[in-house]
């Protein structure tokens, strides 16, 4: 039977390719950010409803659910995918650009999802989450604490509600999509300021471009999405990925030995 699917981040990435995948047979309004983009997924299916949300305009959230609530009166599943990545020592970073980073990752899908909530009655929100949400990657530390906290409130909303609204956190590991890319471009101005931290910020642009070509295929990630939002009764947490799974097991380590482990690799893969 066909669906009604929301999706934010629909322009590129596991968002582009989960779009392609389940406007085959859904109804999928499909969130984009940029002019013209609106444009090209149109041309993948009538089935596409492409809407306008930019996650750092929290009047552009508001605009974009009650676009979407003049449209439907039901929605099946709601795919919180948009993200960005601010990288740098927390020491250097400007408090605004971590605000930033909770916008759009955190605070901006939690507005987004409360204004459907109504339409999601007997539904699921789906949350691409990741890996780094278990918190043991330095010099990404806003990226991971966006996540983390994303996985917390929206937790904490399923157990809370009164709703029959299924809440579910994906975390990938490291996937082969545009966001590497992106993620370089938008912190080009903080690696080079860095000065005392030369190595490390050279280190991360490295680790990226070779993380935008050597990660899982975003169809991975898209092929279990796609099976959450079929099954009858999903789990409330995923893993994808071998480095994925590590990290969550990683990350029960006690905190000082957890620190004194991932400052020596950090180090050494640095050096080599």
């Amino acid at each position: 039977m066909m669906k009604t699917i929301v999706l934010t981040g629909a322009a590129s990435g596991i968002g582009n390719v989960l779009l392609r995948e389940l406007c085959r047979e859904n109804i999928v309004f499909a969130g984009y950010r940029k002019s013209g983009q609106d444009e090209e997924l149109k041309k993948l299916s009538d089935n596409v409803r492409p809407f306008f949300i930019d996650m750092e305009n929290k009047t552009s959230v508001k605009l974009a659910a009650d676009f979407i609530k003049t449209k439907t009166s039901k929605i099946d599943a709601l795919f919180n995918i948009a993200g960005c990545v601010v990288a740098g020592a927390v020491e250097k970073l400007d408090v605004d650009d971590i605000r930033k980073q909770f916008e759009v990752n955190t605070f901006s899908h939690l507005d987004f999802s409360k204004y459907l909530l109504d339409l999601l009655e007997g539904g699921r929100i789906i949350n691409v989450s990741s890996m780094s949400s278990f918190g043991i990657f330095p010099f990404i530390s806003p990226y991971c604490a966006s996540k983390r906290a994303m996985d917390i409130l929206f937790n904490s909303m399923a157990l809370e509600t009164h709703r029959n609204i299924k809440i579910i956190s994906v975390k990938p590991g490291v996937i082969a999509t545009p966001i590497w890319e992106k993620s370089i471009a938008q912190n080009t101005q903080s690696v080079e300021l860095y000065g005392e931290f030369e190595k490390e910020m050279k280190f991360l642009v490295s680790n990226a471009h070779k993380n935008s070509k050597k990660g899982l295929p975003p169809q991975k990630v898209t092929e279990l999405l796609v099976e959450i939002l079929n099954s009858k009764n999903p789990k409330s947490s995923y893993t994808v990925g071998k480095d994925a799974k590590f990290a969550e097991i990683f990350s029960k380590l006690p905190q000082d030995l957890l620190n004194t482990i991932i400052k020596f690799t950090f180090s050494k893969r640095i050096k080599d």
